[in-house]
């Protein structure tokens, strides 16, 4: 009895059982919003941007930006805060690439986990100073420390071991210019200076080293430090639990075990005793970097900012990476440090409750698991 339209055909009413699950806790996602929403109405600042991400298969367990709208009441809100800008906008990671650039440097084995460096503070590259946050030196330091003090001294003199060449080739196999295949928004491809700029002007490796010079998405920030935390095996972030992307082709391998190893330990003395101190959790390793890199607009440096904390977790078997990045906060004092780290801590606080992670000892070994 019910009247069907004339041009309806013989499959137009079957009913489809499929249902979309998905892999986003909505207990820890809610903590996520309420923590970063009110950091970023704190810090007056123009949005933010936390997830939470297992690192051996890219299931997203919690993604939030702020501000955000009521897909309900679309029409009442800015149709700019429609964007997933997380995957379409590009920006600057600045230190939280360290971690990464002193991967590839101990996999080019161009360096071993048992050197040291000096930092005079200042270095002049191809016509450039270039000088630490704080425009001052910390001396002869380890790669802990390098890390720890967020030394961009340390890091152009490491990168400069590296031919520049196999530096680009490096960022390139990352997939620094491509877009993520993932199941959600369309992805911007990042942005990476061509082969023979990069090669030819020195400038550019050294502003690398310490992550300038090049752009990506914050969802591919937090890709490739789940890479490394996996022990070097290429994930997919994505929402949905039938999402097979990533499983389509033999997983790359980027970083052996063992440099994966090494880095971790590296990054867990920067919330021990570094720019992270403010992340550490008790009973729980955890390893971290802060970024606080200078916004470019039109081709120009200028004062504005973009705060970012990085974190892995446990240490001895990662399984999670989480990710916070703040722009444009308003305030005086902000770094990643200030700004980043505290909604960090408090999502790390309640991840750890919420999947019941057990405390850690010390003296473990890492663990690496194949994803």
């Amino acid at each position: 009895g019910t009247p069907l339209p004339d041009s309806s055909g013989p499959k137009d009413f079957v009913r489809d059982d499929r249902k979309i699950i998905l892999t986003i806790d909505s207990r820890l996602q809610k903590i996520s919003y309420e923590v970063l929403a009110e950091q970023v109405k704190e810090w007056e600042a123009k949005k933010g941007f936390a997830v939470v991400m297992n690192v051996n298969n890219g299931e997203i367990l919690s993604l939030v930006t702020a501000p955000t709208y009521d897909p309900n009441k679309f029409w009442l809100y800015d149709p700019n805060l429609f964007k997933g800008w997380y995957l379409q906008d590009l920006f600057e990671p600045g230190s939280t690439f360290k971690p990464i650039n002193l991967a590839i440097a101990l996999e080019s084995k161009v360096i071993d986990k048992t050197g040291f460096v000096q930092d005079e503070g200042n270095i002049e590259v191809g016509g450039w100073n270039l000088y630490n946050w704080n425009k001052k030196g910390n001396g002869y330091i380890d790669y802990p420390k390098v890390l720890q003090v967020s030394s961009n001294i340390g890091m152009i003199k490491i990168m400069k071991k590296l031919n520049p060449s196999s530096y680009w080739e490096w960022l390139n196999k990352l997939g620094i210019n491509e877009r993520i295949e993932t199941d959600l928004y369309e992805s911007t491809p990042g942005y990476l200076k061509s082969k023979d700029i990069f090669v030819n002007q020195p400038i550019e490796q050294a502003v690398a080293s310490f992550g300038q010079g090049f752009s990506i998405s914050p969802l591919k920030l937090a890709q490739i430090h789940a890479i490394l935390a996996n022990g070097g095996y290429e994930i997919v972030p994505h929402v949905t639990k039938d999402f097979k992307k990533e499983n389509k082709n033999k997983k790359n391998k980027l970083f052996s075990e063992e440099v994966s190893k090494t880095v971790l330990e590296w990054m867990e003395t920067v919330v021990e005793n570094g720019t992270g101190i403010d992340s550490k959790i008790d009973g729980y390793r955890i390893g971290g970097k802060t970024g606080t890199s200078q916004k470019a607009i039109n081709g120009i440096y200028t004062t504005k900012k973009v705060c970012s904390f990085v974190a892995a977790l446990p240490i001895n078997d990662p399984k999670y990476v989480v990710l916070v990045v703040i722009d444009e906060p308003s305030k005086a004092y902000a770094y990643g440090s200030t700004v980043a780290v505290p909604v960090a801590k408090e999502i790390i606080e309640s991840l750890i409750v919420l999947e019941k992670l057990p405390p850690n000892r010390k003296e473990n070994k890492i663990i690496v698991k194949k994803p």
